[in-house]
């Protein structure tokens, strides 16, 4: 299989359509993950994926799993522990520490991360110049402290979002991140979230499939559009803890 090698002279990606047709959805090795390229590749569809050891891998998946913010479904049960539960989700007050909890999890489906230490530094330059982002949820401890349980980052370019990954080490901690991120986002007037690949867990939530050229059609309309607010720190939600304020000094 002839695979292209991307050039580090400039941050053109070779035909999307052909990585599909005769690829899997592998566009190209190589290159960077210097900040200009990532935007470019996510304009496009296309998405870093790799591990330690290998080359630096792109790919563009079809047909491209997907959630409508407004399609949002929340389970019974992740209701009530959204109503019922004592916890803090905020934005952006520790995309470091989520992007490194997301690569250290483990994960019984996986073998190792792709999240490698270049990736996570890379998302962090991202997450420094405004285009990433994370959503965090915090518990607190029998110390008093309040201490991450899960969370989540991704990509954000215009009103599309895309989702990379989610951790938690406390039960529902992502699903509730990822419910009160949604929400923000919907009132962002973000148009979409790219969850990139199926799970049942996506499907769960209201994911479902796109074919790719519409994909392709909603990042040439959405990608250049500003979102209707900020997305600076902030918190999205406190369901009764106290001291919040030291989430921000500790940040």
């Amino acid at each position: 299989m002839n695979i292209p090698i991307l050039s580090l002279k400039n941050n053109h990606f070779p035909d999307i359509d052909e990585a599909v047709k005769t690829r899997d959805g592998l566009v190209a090795i190589g290159g960077d993950l210097s900040p200009e390229r990532l935007k470019t590749a996510y304009r496009l569809g296309v998405f870093p994926w790799f591990s330690d050891n290998q080359p630096i891998a792109w790919w563009c998946l079809s047909p491209r799993t997907v959630l409508f913010p407004e399609k949002l479904h929340i389970a019974k049960s992740l209701g009530k522990t959204i109503r019922n539960t004592a916890y803090v989700v905020t934005m952006n007050v520790a995309f470091d520490k989520v992007i490194a909890a997301c690569a250290s999890v483990e994960r019984p489906e996986q073998d190792g991360t792709w999240i490698t230490h270049d990736m996570q530094q890379a998302y962090i330059q991202l997450y420094q110049k405004g285009y990433a982002h994370s959503f965090e949820y915090w518990y607190q401890a029998s110390s008093g402290s309040l201490k991450l349980g899960g969370g989540l980052y991704g990509v954000q370019i215009g009103r599309i979002f895309f989702g990379e990954s989610m951790f938690a080490v406390k039960p529902n901690a992502s699903k509730v991140a990822f419910a009160w991120a949604v929400d923000f986002l919907k009132k962002s007037g973000i148009y979409l979230i790219d969850c990139q690949m199926k799970t049942e867990h996506l499907m769960r939530f209201g994911a479902e499939q796109m074919a790719l050229k519409n994909f392709q059609a909603a990042l040439l309309q959405y990608c250049h559009l500003p979102p209707l607010q900020l997305f600076n720190k902030k918190i999205l939600k406190n369901n009764g803890l106290d001291n919040i304020e030291s989430l921000f000094q500790a940040a």
